[in-house]
């Protein structure tokens, strides 16, 4: 077959060609638009259902809310219903109770007035009765001065003196009976009082040594402790001012010395170094410094516990720490931390029997013998010491006076003054309390060690073997060994001039060179 493609017949075909084209573009872009439409419907359908049923929903829940609040209300409302009716019925009882007070009132108004009508009338009649008996007494009396021929006024007079004369002869006797009576009485009222305080107050009695005696495990231990040729016993001699003895006791090493704190320094230093295990001259010397640190530690705190057992507030610090240090310290050879409680203990019992202020006499029992615990001697008494000790930490004036009059150095101010001296009296007289000689023993080795101490140079003074020895410790960059040898004679020579003491005492001036140098 013979196919002739003419132009027309090509452009015919071409624009044939392009109609077809353009047709199905046409009828695939209505299907797709027809397709969208119905997509569209269903969308739009599906969400006017769920917002009608997120409609419904919130519909409900506002009707629930709804009649929930409208619940909440009628019970708000019937809750303030039923207060109003209550308030309401109390107003109605007050107002019935007050009408029955005022019909009272009103009735005891007008007994009042009946019992007023009634004294007047009683009243009118007495004052005829005076009348009458007035003039009844002028008749008696004009009809006695006529009889006595003495005018009322004289006879008055005289009947006056007579009864004046009796009344006083009456009144002393009365007088002297009240005053022997009020002697007798205040007696057995003060033996009573006296009598109460001590059986309400009972202490043991604690007696100070000269001597601590340290336990060790075996006697080896002890040739550790003397050291080579007894250097580490010269060591602990001089650096507590003790004097060690190494007998031939066994298991036990005794620390003799008169003042308890060095006592205990040396106690706690060989404990610490037996412990340890090293035992030399500088190692002994550091755990001494260690040892005096904590009893300085140790005094504040038992000063803190003894104020808080007895119940004293607001006392200042340092003699809190004065307080702590009497733990050390003895009078007498007796305690004097446990003899101030127990004046402290007996002067509250006895104020209270007395109606007086308990916390006061306590805090004045309790800081009576301040003045014997500072380390410096004063020529002043201990009481008066006390007393200005007290009054520069502010102690109140009657705390003051009862301190400085516990041994009539000054004149008594307040009933708590003899209250202080009556107990400390009763807490140092008991038996077996005190030992007299004590105290004059460890004045002599304290004054020993004071003249020492008076001369240039000297670091430490250290009285030791009941006072027969004296080492006086110098420094090595003030003094020389010449003038160590002259010193020892002066303080000798001193001793013999101006002290009193039984047999000799040996005078050693100890003068120690040192070179310490730090390898880094």
């Amino acid at each position: 077959m013979n196919l002739n493609f003419t132009p027309e017949t090509i452009l015919l075909s071409a624009i044939a060609a392009l109609l077809g084209i353009g047709i199905g573009i046409l009828i695939t872009s209505l299907i797709i638009r027809s397709n969208m439409q119905k997509k569209a419907k269903s969308i739009v359908k599906d969400a006017e259902r769920e917002a009608n049923t997120i409609k419904e929903k919130k519909m409900l829940e506002a009707k629930e809310r709804f009649l929930q609040l409208k619940s909440e209300h009628e019970q708000q409302v019937n809750e303030k219903n039923r207060n109003i009716t209550s308030a309401e019925g109390r107003v109605k009882q007050k107002e019935q109770a007050t009408t029955q007070k005022l019909e009272q009132v009103q009735r005891k108004e007008k007994e009042v007035e009946n019992l007023r009508n009634t004294m007047n009338l009683q009243l009118q009649a007495l004052d005829k009765k005076n009348e009458e008996v007035s003039k009844l007494h002028e008749r008696q009396v004009k009809q006695l001065e006529t009889i006595s021929e003495l005018s009322a006024e004289e006879a008055k007079g005289q009947l006056i003196e007579s009864l004046k004369s009796d009344a006083k002869s009456q009144a002393a006797m009365y007088i002297k009976e009240i005053i022997d009576e009020a002697k007798l009485t205040a007696n057995n009222e003060a033996k009573k009082v006296v009598i109460q305080s001590i059986q309400r107050v009972a202490v043991e009695q604690a007696v100070e040594n000269a001597i601590t005696v340290f336990n060790i495990e075996n006697d080896e231990m002890k040739g550790r402790i003397i050291g080579r040729e007894g250097r580490n016993i010269r060591a602990l001699e001089a650096a507590t001012g003790v004097e060690v003895i190494v007998d031939d006791t066994p298991e036990a090493i005794v620390i003799s010395c008169f003042d308890p704190v060095r006592r205990e320094i040396a106690r706690m230093s060989l404990h610490q170094l037996v412990s340890d295990g090293r035992i030399h001259p500088a190692r002994i010397e550091e755990v001494v410094q260690k040892c005096r640190r904590q009893i300085e530690e140790e005094i504040a705190e038992v000063g803190k516990r003894t104020v808080i057992d007895l119940g004293l507030h607001n006392l200042h610090p340092d003699l809190i720490r004065l307080v702590g240090k009497m733990k050390y310290r003895s009078s007498y050879g007796q305690n004097l931390l446990q003899h101030s409680r127990e004046v402290a203990n007996l002067a509250a019992t006895m104020a209270s029997e007395m109606g007086l202020n308990s916390k006061m006499a306590k805090r004045a029992g309790l800081l009576h013998d301040i003045g014997k615990v500072p380390d410096e001697d004063p020529e002043l008494p201990h009481a008066i010491l006390g007393m200005k000790l007290a009054e520069k930490y502010k102690e109140k004036p009657e705390i003051c006076n009862a301190i400085g009059a516990h041994h009539d150095e000054i004149e008594m101010t307040n009933l708590l003054s003899p209250i202080i001296q009556v107990c400390d009296a009763i807490s140092g007289a008991r038996p077996g309390a005190r030992r007299e000689m004590t105290e004059q023993y460890v004045k002599r080795l304290r004054d020993l060690e004071a003249l020492a101490m008076s001369y240039k140079g000297v670091e430490k003074t250290y009285a030791i073997q009941a006072g027969r020895e004296l080492r006086v410790i110098v420094g090595s960059d003030k003094i020389s060994d010449k003038e160590s040898e002259v010193l020892s004679f002066e303080i000798a020579q001193k001793i013999q001039n101006e002290m009193t003491y039984p047999g000799q005492v040996k005078v050693t001036v100890i003068r120690e060179t040192r070179s310490v140098n730090v390898a880094k």
